[in-house]
């Protein structure tokens, strides 16, 4: 009996150090908007997910919004799997329980609970041991749209400040969304989220519905972004994505799109699918790319040459990849022999495996003459080609042998 009393004191405490419970956004009665708040759901609450281990924390963080019409929460597939897959990643996952228009909760109370949950999250960065720089929002569906206007209203005063967490900037560093409503127009927008969003009395009014279109309001300072969509979605239309890239595109924002051909809306990780599931590998090559997962590292300029059997290669790719696998990996093209990189285009500092992929044929004519795929400067050597990336790096010469 005493074990088993024992191992539930500590399982309650396990519990609570890693916040699995829910932690209230604002201090008691201080919640901007009050209505009556959902018992089941405890909104508006912040539900905190941790990574396992010291060696698998990266120190990133995301806010993820589940969709859900505005007027639910799919804090399941699109709340508790996403969590966890980004816990796999080694990032902290906090899933956010924010008001609904069915609870009689509508604009601005959600971008108030999303700018709150984001100033949350910064301003415990320390407790939590995180990047204070390295937070990003992720919405599904109207969840999509609540983090679309996290990236884009972020400087928007939703709320009256309450304590010392609102002074801590609300703009997430990176924006992920994945089927999202963007725009509140009709004909192109869900039509539920926009009841919810707006409630009743402003629901049939095209101002608020141009105000709260989210590619309107895209500015060169929205972050980065990354968008998942399907074609066949017939709930939340790709004119959504779509708009919303093409005006991230306008103002010069980095920004990646995926549109698959088939699936339904609200599919989630849909990891079980061997097309539609590779979206979040592709998600996450794009935080990768962006040092997501390892902070920002610097890069140096190279340039060189390289031969494959004793000819210059025509057309090929070096590949740069570093030992920390939290870091992205570098590709330089070669043409005609030679290669050049800019310093913001180069490898990252530091010791790199580096392979090659590439061809001759324009060089030889030979038909026998195909691209080949070497880790080695040659097929007898055993250990793999890797190079010491300096600040000052000498023209480098590659001699490669395929057979």
């Amino acid at each position: 009996m005493k074990t088993k009393t024992i191992a539930l004191i500590f399982l309650a405490g396990h519990l609570t150090l890693f916040g699995l419970s829910a932690n209230p956004l604002w201090p008691e009665g201080k919640t901007p908007y009050t209505k009556p708040i959902d018992e089941e759901t405890k909104s508006p609450s912040l539900h905190y997910y941790p990574t396992s281990g010291k060696e698998a924390h990266t120190g990133a963080a995301v806010v993820i919004c589940p969709g859900g019409g505005y007027g639910g929460l799919a804090k399941d597939h699109e709340g508790h799997q996403p969590a966890q897959w980004f816990n796999e990643q080694g990032v902290s996952a906090f899933v956010l329980h924010y008001r609904l228009g069915s609870q009689g909760h509508h604009y601005p109370t959600q971008l108030a609970d999303v700018q709150r949950a984001i100033r949350w999250v910064r301003a415990h960065a320390e407790d939590y041991d995180l990047d204070p720089g390295r937070i990003a929002v992720m919405g599904f569906s109207a969840g999509g749209h609540l983090a679309s206007m996290a990236a884009t209203l972020y400087d928007e005063k939703a709320y009256e400040a309450t304590d010392a967490i609102d002074e801590v900037s609300a703009r997430p560093d990176f924006a992920i969304l994945c089927y999202p409503v963007i725009s509140m127009k009709e004909g192109v927008t869900h039509g539920g989220s926009r009841k919810n969003l707006l409630g009743p009395e402003r629901a049939g009014d095209e101002r608020w519905a141009e105000k709260l279109s989210s590619e309107n309001n895209v500015t060169e300072n929205t972050p980065p972004t990354f968008l998942f969509q399907t074609n066949a979605d017939t709930a939340v239309p790709a004119e959504n994505a779509v708009g919303f890239y093409l005006s991230l595109r306008k103002h010069g924002v980095p920004a990646e799109m995926h549109i698959y051909q088939d699936g339904p809306h609200g599919v989630g990780l849909y990891r079980g699918d061997p097309v539609l599931g590779t979206w979040s590998g592709h998600l996450q090559d794009w935080l990768k790319t962006h040092f997501f997962y390892a902070g920002r590292k610097e890069r140096a300029a190279v340039k060189g040459t390289v031969s494959l059997d004793g000819t210059s290669v025509s057309w090929g790719v070096l590949t740069f990849h570093p030992e920390d696998g939290n870091l992205p990996t570098t590709s330089v093209r070669v043409r005609r022999g030679k290669f050049a990189a800019k310093p913001e285009e180069g490898p990252i500092l530091g010791k790199s495996k580096v392979s090659f992929e590439g061809s001759i044929w324009e060089e030889t004519g030979d038909d026998k003459d195909v691209a080949v795929s070497l880790t080695s400067l040659s097929p007898g050597e055993e250990a793999p080609l890797s190079m010491e990336v300096t600040s000052v790096m000498e023209p480098i010469e590659l001699k490669f042998q395929s057979r």
